[in-house]
């Protein structure tokens, strides 16, 4: 079975991820944030230190919910950067507080945090044709363009690199290798 190249397969969690997740079409609000929250986290980082401690940040961040992270406090701040099973950056933290914030802004604007996002790529996936992932960009016009609209809302952690690595891991963009099993959407 061929995979994508970046797929670890030392790392049942990240072959899990690769199969099962990464650029497929995500619509759940809650796991459109959670994968926010993570990307931001992993600026600096390899996606699978953050992967390898995805349940620690579950359990850390209220499993995700947008309502509870955009409340936390100063304590819970404190709480959280004493936390060896998630990222203890203080800016990191504070950024998940402030996307909260702004992410119920979104939803409470539009409906819902998915129906603003998916606007972006007019609601289907951009399905690319990578022979092999090194051939994906880091970045891209649309991803710039998420990026300011998401810094415009005071969005923190949202650079228009974090936001292609967002834009596949939520299935806006399918950029599996085009020999990869995973490639499930019609070609573009």
């Amino acid at each position: 079975m061929h995979r994508c190249g970046w797929a670890n397969p030392a790392n049942p969690l990240y072959l899990a991820y690769h199969d099962e997740e990464w650029g497929r079409p995500q619509h759940d609000d809650q796991h459109l944030f959670e994968m926010l929250i993570l990307e931001g986290a992993q600026a600096g980082l390899s996606w699978e230190t953050i992967l390898n401690k995805r349940d620690s940040y579950r359990e850390a961040f209220d499993q995700f919910n947008p309502v509870k992270v955009a409340r936390y406090d100063e304590q819970k701040m404190a709480e959280l950067l004493g936390n060896p099973g998630i990222v203890r950056n203080r800016l990191k933290v504070q950024s998940a507080v402030r996307n909260a914030q702004g992410f119920l802004e979104i939803q409470r604007e539009f409906g819902s945090f998915d129906a603003w996002l998916w606007r972006f790529v007019d609601g289907k996936p951009i399905v690319n044709q990578w022979a092999d992932y090194r051939q994906a960009p880091a970045r891209t016009e649309l991803s710039d363009q998420l990026s300011k609209a998401l810094s415009q809302r005071g969005f923190k952690f949202v650079g228009s690199t974090i936001m292609y690595a967002y834009m596949q891991a939520t299935g806006m963009v399918d950029d599996h290798e085009t020999g990869c099993h995973c490639r499930t959407h019609p070609r573009n």
